[in-house]
């Protein structure tokens, strides 16, 4: 069984490394971030995770975000790191969806500080401000009262107030089927192919941060239509790739489709810790690097 941390670094490093498209990965950076900086991060939660069940979530998402900014000045795991903090606290002997249930109705004022916290250090982009518990006060409400007053315009906040079931109910899924479908195909597009169902699914919310509803839709029809094209050949499903990946870039990162990259790190979290990926891995990264 492999140990909290190590399914943690393993998540992060996997969900970077891989080309998926609109993200950073280690072939392409962005102007703010590169892939090492990703990796950095990865190394640098680890620890904090391995120990996460002997503190309360709040605080484990300070330390999380303290401990990446020794590794880098930029902000590359907060939804990374909100999404892990409480899988990670859940004990081994638990079943973790409902050790995630019971934990979550138990976060109170003293987390949403710290988390509060966490995110004023991390300084994500496209935060804008709120009537009601903006970030640049202190917090009066639960951790769950503050994260359901978001979760109409943020994915992250929303799997706060329904146990994950984004997370559970369909980036689990996707990533699994596509790593048991009888023809062969890697880890990298297994993570791509749950990348594509999430964001068909979902509006991701930092492209509506940043560039508004109608583009975030945009990127949903655009990613089910590779979707669609996904189990042909390998040479249309990277050309389809290849497409989304030009338009999410066309815009620097103002597309970069960062929350789903986070649901997909937490959806392979929830894989390695369940032991739903054999390792070592057999085929871990596609060769058609010319598609690149």
């Amino acid at each position: 069984m492999l140990s909290i941390g190590v399914c943690a670094q393993l998540a992060c490093i996997w969900e970077a490394t891989s080309r998926k498209p609109g993200n950073v990965h280690r072939f392409r950076d962005s102007g703010d971030a590169n892939y090492l900086d990703f990796l950095q991060s990865a190394a640098a939660i680890g620890p904090v995770l391995e120990t996460a069940h002997q503190r309360r979530v709040g605080e484990t998402v300070l330390q999380c975000i303290e401990a990446t900014r020794t590794v880098t000045a930029t902000n590359t795991n907060l939804g990374i790191v909100l999404l892990l903090a409480p899988l990670a606290t859940v004990p081994h002997d638990e079943d973790l969806q409902a050790g995630l249930t019971r934990l979550l109705k138990d976060l109170d004022v003293a987390d949403s500080r710290d988390v509060y916290q966490a995110i004023r250090l991390a300084k994500p982009g496209g935060l804008g401000r709120v009537s009601d518990q903006d970030v640049s006060q202190e917090p009066t409400l639960t951790l769950p009262k503050v994260m359901a007053l978001a979760a109409d315009r943020d994915m992250i906040a929303r799997q706060y107030s329904t146990s994950f079931l984004g997370v559970f109910n369909d980036g689990v899924p996707a990533l699994l089927e596509a790593l048991h479908k009888k023809r062969p195909i890697s880890l990298e597009e297994a993570i791509i192919h749950c990348q594509l169902r999430l964001m068909q699914k979902y509006s991701d919310s930092l492209i509506a941060r940043k560039s508004g509803d109608r583009e975030a839709r945009e990127a949903s029809r655009r990613s089910g239509i590779a979707l669609t094209k996904f189990w042909g050949s390998k040479k249309v499903r990277w050309q389809e790739l290849g497409k989304l990946d030009a338009w999410l870039r066309a815009k620097g990162n103002r597309r970069n489709p960062g929350t789903t990259a986070d649901l997909v790190t937490a959806s392979l979290f929830i894989a390695l810790r369940l032991g739903s990926i054999t390792l070592p891995l057999s085929r871990p990264f596609s060769a058609d690097d010319e598609h690149a």
